[in-house]
């Protein structure tokens, strides 16, 4: 169950204005999953979401990352975290004047196709296909939020 990427650099995929550092893939025995996300101040960030298979944790290396799960809000600057429990709905943002990188923890991973797919769908030209996003959530195990379960700030 020993998985490393030693001399290998990670692979980034560009979401729109995001960067997703992808560290580790599941796979070999491993079920979890790691990347670093680097949001820009004021970025296009995808809407409040869950993922009732998947639990995630959130770790801000650099600057502050807004973070919100099921409703609670918090600023959260390096060094601190906030965990997401299976099926809570959640969402991030950097409404802040630097860029926030966070470490984030997917178990079991999600996988980098996902986000592969979602920078293909957002990288077509043009507004973004939503019915194509909403499938390929679908697809990888995430739901989109009703606006009954969004929170502000999210």
């Amino acid at each position: 169950m020993d998985q490393t990427n030693a001399g290998s650099a990670p692979e980034v995929i560009r979401v729109g204005q995001l960067e997703i550092h992808y560290l580790q893939d599941a796979g070999k025995g491993c079920e979890m999953g790691s990347f670093v996300l680097v949001v820009p101040p004021g970025s296009n960030v995808p809407p409040p979401h869950s993922h009732p298979g998947n639990e995630e944790l959130i770790y801000v290396l650099e600057g502050t990352l807004r973070y919100t799960v099921d409703g609670v809000t918090r600023d959260l600057r390096a060094g601190e975290s906030m965990g997401t429990p299976r099926g809570s709905v959640h969402g991030f943002s950097n409404p802040h004047g630097a860029v926030a990188r966070a470490l984030v923890v997917n178990t079991p991973d999600i996988g980098a196709g996902y986000f592969r797919e979602v920078a293909a769908i957002l990288g077509a030209g043009g507004p973004p296909d939503r019915a194509r996003l909403v499938d390929t959530m679908k697809r990888y195990g995430l739901v989109l939020a009703t606006p009954a379960a969004q929170s502000p700030g999210a």
